[in-house]
């Protein structure tokens, strides 16, 4: 901890984590977690983002995230801590454009929900999950370095934690490929997020 952090600390001042955890799982299987996550943020966009149901999308992502833990293939994380909310702020809309952008990390949230798509489509063999949280006060399993199998458990129960304990302040959940029947080949992943380290 800097002599800064030392000082905002003892001074009672409010500390704020900004951090996002890519997680990338390989398999036909893991098909079925599309529609977990589209789901998610289908009820995301009909709340306005409200935090409570979000938090709670979260927490079933996470879950399943748990449950399918054999076929995730490589990891990283990042982030940073703030003494004042706005800049904390800034910095997750800034992992949220960043996020946002990657490749096919766009839901088309205006078809239908079909919890049947997975079984007509193609099912693709690749999908990240891009985990953007901002939370109040300090939680080193999530910003510890998460590029370990054991490590990325923790961390995921402690986002779970953090929603029932209202310490978050901020939830952005993105994922490639977003839509069903997209595909993300091999050379995509290696491609488009060079931060992955295997697990």
């Amino acid at each position: 901890m800097s002599l800064r952090d030392q000082f905002n600390k003892f001074t009672g001042k409010t500390q704020f984590v900004v951090s996002r955890i890519f997680i990338h799982l390989g398999g036909e299987e893991v098909s079925p977690l599309l529609g977990i996550l589209n789901q998610a943020a289908r009820q995301a966009i009909e709340s306005d983002g409200d935090l409570t149901i979000v938090g709670e999308g979260l927490v079933e992502i996470c879950q399943n995230l748990l449950q399918y833990d054999t076929y995730w293939r490589s990891a990283a994380n990042e982030g940073d801590v703030f003494w004042d909310e706005g800049g904390a702020g800034d910095y997750a809309n800034e992992l949220f454009t960043d996020s946002a952008g990657r490749y096919l990390s766009e839901p088309d949230l205006s078809q239908p929900n079909n919890p049947n798509a997975q079984l007509t489509l193609n099912p693709t063999r690749n999908l990240i999950l891009m985990l953007t949280v901002a939370f109040e006060g300090e939680e080193s399993s999530i910003e510890a370095d998460l590029s370990n199998m054991s490590a990325l458990k923790i961390a995921l129960k402690a986002l779970i934690n953090l929603h029932y304990q209202e310490r978050l302040r901020a939830i952005y959940i993105h994922f490639s490929p977003a839509r069903f029947g997209d595909e993300l080949t091999d050379d995509q992943v290696l491609q488009n997020f060079p931060e992955l380290i295997p697990l």
